[in-house]
């Protein structure tokens, strides 16, 4: 708010006029005697006593908070859809889908929708921008509505483009008992996007699809030329459309993710397993649709995973899937198991082309460091988990962290995926109630206190006991138990590893993790890459969409207030030199979270709703998608400056 300043005048006291007396002749009237001379003034009189105390007057209504003005609504989102794909290209086209929209929306947006912002250019935007307003009827509450340029879509679930994908764009298809292609589910969930030029006015676009079994297609699509009628609007080639073969194994939930410094898309594994819980994952009373779908890929013909053959290896999942050969005619894609498994939002590797940071999203999470051995090559290197220190504060508006670096262990796919193998034989028939048939915590325990051997299968192992576990994780699990030590535990179990090495395992929602590569570049390198700017920072940001649970509960690393809660907020770290960081600070957070409230109430509309991606832009500004309450998420623009 702003201030009045009243400006007071003193007003002088009325002036005492002393009158001059009058001299009179006696008998005849004299003439009259001149004016006498004026007396001096007369003391001031003494003040009078103050008068009593007006009563205070009542409270003024208490002000409304203002919108944040560094934050800009460049669109908003059809009832029922997040905001996801985010992707800026060099040219400045900007990438973003409509993920699971309402169907009962009475407009195009029924399905997932992968789209552009055509006829703008995003690193141009002007400074002082205007933002979409929030849709205030239903014909703008059930589309996409922007004010910079247009939303084009480009492809939908389902689409066939003339017949080039039979079973539809998105669809992730297995053979059923005839010997017919099935899909194996409705494609309604796109997410990461990627393009990838091959020429000025062409280029292939990537698209992730999150769901179980995961999926990514490849469109390619064409620019129309400078200067004509339709600049900067999109044409597919319904001839060169296709969904990536992941193999015998597949993926699952491919969410967010980036490209590489050497210009390969890099998909990242979410969410479908059993988190904490591996030993569950062949427990036959465990009902789960989503391993149920993931068996069904393997095997078409089962009823579910109970019957599959094969059942599905747990640690065949949860990996960075790098696509390599891109715009060949088969991209051929590889799994890097050296940079850990775990629930991966993206992972983001620095213009050093070794150095990568990966966000965990999940309850009570880790942030990760994976360091490759050979620049432009992830299939070996060393993994690294954050551990950090709080500041004293306590408020997440204004509390950052200190950051240290656990160093967990080095490896490579290779050697990795042959300890993965030995967990491809077994299925529900080896289940042991309160025993595992995979990683424990209590071989993590050991691990990281540099036993020679793994626990016992049959005897608990008592530090594990003493760090309060129970069950399963109390016990060695039935591949290792009694063999020789090795490192498959910081690679196949990471956050049960990085936990035992003390590092910080209570981030909640950790989302996506971004970088300008040429911004970067510049800060740490001293590159000159961005015209009309002498860049002596650059960041690393990243999203969290909830402050709960382990960030909230007053114990361990990580003690924040509730004020933002389920509202979240965007975090940043400085790279230093050698792409390093130490150091987590806010940036902007969501509004202050109205639990009493329902729906949309809980965050304030014009502040952040559970931002999930972002994307930072050449000039610094940074663009944030929502996945929240509001019955219309944004995908803001943030200015830091």
């Amino acid at each position: 708010m702003s201030e009045t300043s009243l400006i007071w005048r003193k007003v002088p006291a009325a002036i005492l006029l002393i009158a001059a007396g009058i001299l009179s002749g006696c008998g005849d009237d004299g003439d009259d005697g001149r004016d006498g001379i004026d007396g001096a003034e007369g003391a001031d009189g003494t003040a009078g006593a103050d008068g009593n105390d007006g009563a205070d007057g009542s409270n003024g209504t208490d002000g409304l908070d203002g919108a944040d003005s560094r934050l800009t609504r460049l669109a908003t989102l059809p009832q029922g859809a997040e905001v996801t794909g985010i992707f800026a290209t060099e040219a400045g086209d900007l990438f973003f889908n409509v993920q699971h929209p309402s169907s009962e929306n009475n407009s195009e947006f029924t399905i997932g929708t992968v789209g552009v912002l055509a006829g703008v250019n995003i690193h141009k935007l002007p400074v002082n921008l205007t933002s979409t307003p929030v849709p205030t009827t239903e014909e703008d509450r059930q589309t996409v509505k922007v004010y910079y340029g247009e939303y084009q879509i480009l492809g939908q679930g389902g689409d066939t483009f003339s017949g080039s994908l039979p079973e539809g764009l998105g669809a992730v298809t297995s053979t059923d008992a005839e010997g017919s292609l099935v899909s194996l589910y409705a494609a309604d969930h796109p997410d990461f996007n990627a393009y990838i030029p091959t020429s000025e006015t062409e280029g292939y676009l990537f698209t992730n699809w999150e769901n179980v079994p995961g999926g990514m297609s490849r469109i390619k699509l064409k620019k129309s030329a400078s200067g004509g009628a339709l600049t900067g609007y999109w044409e597919v080639d319904n001839t060169d459309v296709q969904m990536i073969d992941f193999g015998a194994w597949g993926t699952l939930a491919n969410c967010f993710g980036s490209l590489s410094p050497w210009g390969t898309p890099l998909t990242s594994e979410e969410w479908g397993n059993f988190g904490d819980s591996t030993h569950l994952w062949n427990d036959p009373s465990a009902s789960d649709a989503r391993r149920d779908q993931l068996a069904l890929n393997l095997d078409p013909t089962a009823s579910g995973a109970i019957d599959a053959d094969p059942f599905p290896n747990t640690y065949r999942y949860h990996y960075i899937v790098e696509i390599t050969q891109p715009t060949s005619a088969t991209p051929v894609p590889v799994k890097h198991y050296v940079m850990g498994r775990f629930e991966h939002e993206n992972a983001i590797v620095m213009p050093d082309q070794k150095t990568a940071y990966l966000s965990q999203d999940d309850t009570n999470g880790v942030l990760f460091k994976f360091v490759a051995d050979v620049a432009g090559d992830l299939s070996s290197g060393t993994l690294y988990a954050a551990k950090v220190n709080q500041d004293g504060s306590f408020d997440p508006i204004t509390t950052g962290f200190d950051i240290e670096w656990i160093e967990l262990a080095s490896g490579n796919d290779a050697e990795i995926e042959t300890w993965i193998a030995e967990y491809d034989a077994i299925n529900t028939s080896n289940y042991v109630a309160g025993k595992s048939s995979y990683l424990t915590d209590a071989d993590a325990i050991a691990w990281a206190s540099g036993d020679a051997n793994y626990p016992a299968y049959d005897t608990a192992y008592a530090p594990a006991v003493t760090a309060g576990y129970s069950g399963a994780n109390t016990f060695g699990g039935a591949v290792t138990a009694g063999e020789a030590m090795d490192n498959r535990i910081a690679f196949l179990e990471s956050r049960k590893a990085a936990r035992a090495k003390g590092a910080t395992a209570e981030w909640k929602k950790f989302e996506g993790i971004y970088i300008n590569q040429k911004r970067a570049r510049e800060a740490v390198e001293g590159v000159d890459l961005i015209e009309g700017e002498a860049v002596e920072d650059a960041y690393v940001y990243f999203a969290i969409s909830y402050m709960t649970s382990g960030m909230t509960d007053g114990e361990g690393d990580i003690r924040l207030s509730t004020r933002v809660s389920d509202c979240g907020g965007v975090y940043r770290m400085k790279l230093n030199a050698g792409y390093d960081v130490n150091r987590i600070e806010p940036v902007v957070m969501g509004s202050t979270f109205e639990s009493e409230l329902t729906g949309a109430e809980r965050c304030d509309s014009d502040k952040l709703s559970q931002p999930d991606n972002v994307v930072v832009l050449d000039d610094g500004r940074i663009i944030v998608g929502e996945d929240g309450f509001q019955t219309n998420n944004t995908l803001w623009l943030y200015d830091p400056n």
